[in-house]
């Protein structure tokens, strides 16, 4: 089954919530920083939570916990643009472990990755919303507790068809 994510709604069967996207909103994502959300199919690729922040997150999704040494790299001029990183990093990057709540839940949606393209956008993710659905940088955000939701429903399998 799919989640699907459309004017700023997510659905995922009879489940119907809404979401934030990026500021410029959903189409053909051009390059790094273009704040648009970009269309497509995508796999779910990690999940990441905080886990002094989040308990009990029920999924059979494999979780990995964010620590303070963890991000990901938006430098295109990095080898390990378009990943996973580790502290100290040289290069742009964002951190994982916010003092915000917006990354408590990290969903990483495989957009540019096998072989990423430098420059042509990174980490895009499905995360928890700020408050009043403030536009994202090119992600997908919901609430946390709509987020959780979705996490007990999904698997490895589900995709996400942003349209």
């Amino acid at each position: 089954m799919h989640i699907f994510v459309k004017n700023n709604y997510l659905r995922y069967g009879d489940y119907k919530v809404k979401c934030a996207v990026g500021k410029r909103g959903i189409g053909l994502k051009k390059k790094e920083g273009d704040l648009i959300t970009p269309r497509g199919t995508f796999k779910i690729k990690a999940l990441f939570y905080r886990k002094d922040r989040v308990k009990k997150l029920k999924t059979i999704i494999l979780k990995k916990i964010i620590t303070k040494k963890i991000g990901w790299c938006d430098d295109p001029s990095s080898a390990m643009y378009n990943k996973l990183i580790s502290y100290p990093f040289k290069f742009s990057s964002e951190k994982l472990h916010r003092s915000d709540n917006i990354y408590d839940i990290v969903l990483v949606l495989n957009f540019n990755m096998s072989p990423a393209k430098k420059n042509k956008g990174s980490a895009i993710f499905l995360h928890v919303a700020r408050k009043g659905f403030s536009p994202t940088k090119g992600c997908v955000a919901l609430k946390k507790i709509d987020l959780r939701k979705i996490l007990k429903l999904i698997n490895t399998k589900t995709k996400i068809k942003i349209s």
